[in-house]
């Protein structure tokens, strides 16, 4: 009994060192300059939350950039945000990273799987607002973390859209399914009291009732334009739940299914497809090249690339990719590689937004898995690599080329976020 309890309000609290286990502070990513700015925030309760924003080191003069807040399983922490960093800082795009209350290294003593946790979101989003430096908002969440998004989603329809990754549809319902799952020790008889003792106490320490947490319920009144993802092999949340939520689901959906369980590394296709998503709700600026966030010295070039690198005339202008109706439209617009590059060879040459179809209504992706893990092995660990290939060419794909399985998938090689290969240590 005292293990679903755990479960639900303390379960095991990740520890990490912020500089050790964060993106660097100052850090390269596909040729530009980006930072790690580390701040606090108070929620409602008056506990601090210890965040991260991930930025441009030198912001675009004049303009408003996008934001994406990036929310952590219920034994996670803001170290889980680095993928999403890595993803979307190339479009533009910045990333915020969070401790939930009563997770890493924020106050707090329990967690409450989104009821409070939406509330920490409120108090961040709040802060985000004040910045005139932010523009839209959106939201991503894994587990416990797309349950908060969707829950503080349908109390602002003014977030821009959410992907919420493997969310539970009922805590009643997953707690029952745990029970037979993992073989806890309660007869089949006694999973009903249990479940009114397990509410009873939950009430009495975390001061919330696990009734309430029906997503389902929330869904028919959400109209956030969102993008659901689940693992088929997830046997911890099953992909039921997500299939729950989206039909019940009133806004504009789209639902992806791929190879994994709960805690596996996400295909390449998937990210993709959060890109594009992303792209087209925050209507993100697009630089052909910025000339601030580059550093031309051989300390990073090298004595043989300063020359062909320093014969290029950068510009800062900036263009705003067109709005599209729906997620779809912009899929087709867009195609899978999403950031706006220039070959640093030709000046001249300008890349253009390609049409793509993504169907019509939902969709469901099946993919093999494959890894996108950033260390050994570990989804919650990230080691930035010591080099990087300055020769790597970076392709552009055409909208026909969007992946949906992953022989596609190798035949493209992952061009389109190969961040092992583009992300280099600032010494």
């Amino acid at each position: 009994m005292e293990q679903l309890i755990n479960f639900i309000i303390r379960p095991s609290r990740a520890v990490y060192d912020p500089e050790n286990d964060l993106l660097d502070q100052e850090f390269m990513l596909k040729g530009k300059w980006y930072k790690r700015k580390d701040l606090e925030v108070v929620n409602n309760q008056g506990y601090v939350l210890q965040c991260s924003h991930y930025m441009p080191m030198i912001w675009p003069e004049g303009i408003a950039l996008p934001c994406v807040i990036y929310c952590h399983g219920n034994s996670g922490s803001r170290v889980d945000a680095s993928e999403a960093a890595i993803i979307l800082l190339p479009s533009n795009v910045t990333v915020f990273a969070l401790d939930f209350s009563g997770s890493g290294l924020s106050g707090g003593e329990y967690v409450t799987l989104g009821w409070k946790e939406k509330d920490d979101l409120r108090a961040v989003i709040d802060f985000l607002r004040a910045d005139e430096n932010i523009s839209s908002i959106g939201l991503w969440g894994r587990s416990m973390g797309a349950v908060s998004c969707l829950m503080y989603g349908a109390e602002d329809p003014s977030i821009a859209g959410m992907v919420l990754d493997s969310p539970f549809s009922n805590l009643v319902d997953l707690m029952m399914e745990l029970v037979d799952s993992y073989k806890f020790r309660l007869l089949k008889l006694t999973v009903k009291l249990a479940i009114r003792y397990l509410r009873r106490a939950v009430l009495k320490k975390a001061n919330f009732d696990i009734k309430n947490l029906n997503t389902i319920k929330i869904a028919k009144s959400c109209f956030v334009p969102v993008l659901i993802g689940h693992a088929v092999d997830d046997n911890f949340i099953q992909p039921h739940h997500s299939d729950r939520i989206f039909d019940a689901y009133m806004g504009e959906k789209n639902i992806i299914k791929f190879e994994g369980d709960h805690n596996s590394p996400r295909p390449q296709f998937y990210f993709d497809s959060i890109s594009i998503f992303f792209n087209n709700i925050l209507q993100t600026p697009a630089d052909e090249l910025t000339s601030t966030l580059f550093d031309l010295s051989p300390k990073y070039f090298g004595e043989d690339k300063l020359s062909t690198a320093c014969d290029v005339e950068h510009t800062d202008d900036l263009l705003v990719l067109p709005a599209a109706d729906s997620t779809e439209d912009a899929i087709k617009r867009l195609g899978s590689s999403i950031v706006v590059l220039a070959d640093l060879l030709s000046e001249d040459k300008k890349l253009d937004a390609q049409e793509q179809g993504f169907g019509s209504g939902s969709r469901e992706f099946s993919s093999n898995m494959i890894s996108f893990e950033l260390s050994s092995g570990s989804v919650n660990s990230y080691h930035t690599p010591a080099s990087i290939d300055y020769d790597k060419s970076v392709e552009r794909r055409n909208a026909t080329d969007f992946p949906s399985n992953v022989g596609e998938e190798e035949r493209h090689e992952c061009t389109s976020i190969d961040v092992l290969a583009m992300l280099d240590q600032h010494s």
